[in-house]
């Protein structure tokens, strides 16, 4: 009976400090997403099959208004147009002259640029959280709760309480890493920006 209840008593401390972890990395990466009410900067992706073979690189730019404005230009020759408004989401196709919308349910507000522009205060409710910390630079790993989400973990980089990079990995193994360059906080942006007017001609796709 002793050994039980010193098992017990083990496994409530592991899951004690497992919880405070998750608390205190959880309050860390809101404190540094909340200190950029709005962010710009240029991107580097890169994407990566399970055995690391490369399958896509892009490039462009992003700016993003807290909470839950974005948008995400990606450069030719693979140009995307991908904006929200806090309430909808345009996917813009310029080659296709297709642009989808779609509604900004649960599972997209698990996107990683409505990650980085929405509600700090439901990262906990959402995610798994732990970090480690060398030097100048801070990591988060993140593991979404609910099993419909677009990635299966998504690793985020500070550098001096900067946003540097992220990496996503999906279920099947595949990776994207994005780079960011040139970053600027908390500038003014024009909400203007964050709503997409569709171009004469384009087909929508209704979602």
């Amino acid at each position: 009976m002793r050994l039980i209840r010193m098992m017990l008593l083990a496994v409530l401390s592991i899951a004690s400090v497992t919880a405070t972890a998750d608390e205190v990395a959880a309050k860390r990466l809101s404190g540094l997403l909340t200190q950029a009410q709005t962010l710009t900067a240029r991107f580097s992706q890169l994407s990566l099959d399970a055995g690391g073979t490369q399958l896509q690189e892009t490039s462009g730019e992003l700016i993003l208004k807290r909470p839950g404005l974005f948008r995400w230009h990606t450069d030719q020759p693979m140009e995307q147009l991908l904006v929200s408004n806090g309430e909808k989401v345009w996917l813009y196709d310029p080659d296709l002259q297709q642009v989808t919308i779609q509604s900004l349910d649960q599972r997209l507000t698990h996107t990683p640029a409505l990650l980085l522009s929405g509600d700090v205060s439901k990262i906990r409710e959402n995610f798994e959280i732990t970090h480690k910390e060398g030097g100048n630079v801070v990591d988060f790993i993140l593991k979404p709760k609910a099993k419909d989400s677009l990635f299966d973990s998504l690793r985020l980089s500070f550098r001096n309480d900067v946003l540097n990079d992220m990496q996503l990995i999906d279920s099947i193994g595949q990776r994207t890493n994005i780079l960011f360059m040139g970053v600027k906080m908390n500038e003014p942006q024009d909400n203007a920006q964050f709503t997409f007017e569709i171009p004469a001609g384009a087909d929508v796709i209704q979602e």
